[in-house]
């Protein structure tokens, strides 16, 4: 996996409104901001161009209007971030979760659930390539 640069706490705040919202004008995400804390306009603008310096987002023009895009996608982001923090381990991740005690039960059952989902994939998708004819044969 490639190196990126790691985003701030502003800029990861920015990410989150862009991958929530989609491609979005530094207005978009201003107003998205704004709602929660006082925050200037020009900053959010200067913070999305630093970030195209960065490599975080891109942007593409509509008239006058850049609207801006993450370059990287929130699972890409997490698959970065479990890569570098836990050398792709993610049995390590999780137990870091449990340890810090911030999981709630509601969130357990979650992942629970999520596990065995994944699991019936899996078996489902070995079932499915079992099955095939190898298309040799005279």
């Amino acid at each position: 996996m490639n190196e990126s640069p790691s985003p701030t706490p502003r800029e990861m705040e920015i990410l989150k409104v862009l991958w929530e919202l989609g491609p979005s004008s530094v207005r978009g995400v201003h107003r998205q901001l704004a709602q929660f804390e006082d925050l200037a306009y020009n900053t959010v603008q200067t913070l999305l161009r630093i970030m195209e310096e960065k490599g975080l987002v891109r942007h593409h023009s509509e008239g006058r209007t850049f609207i801006y895009t993450p370059r990287f996608s929130r699972d890409e982001s997490a698959a970065r971030f479990l890569e570098r923090v836990f050398d792709g381990a993610a049995d390590q991740l999780v137990l870091s979760l449990l340890r810090s005690e911030r999981v709630s039960q509601v969130e357990l059952e979650r992942m629970q659930k999520m596990i065995t989902e994944a699991r019936q994939k899996k078996a489902a998708g070995k079932a499915g390539r079992g099955s095939r004819s190898s298309g040799g044969g005279v």
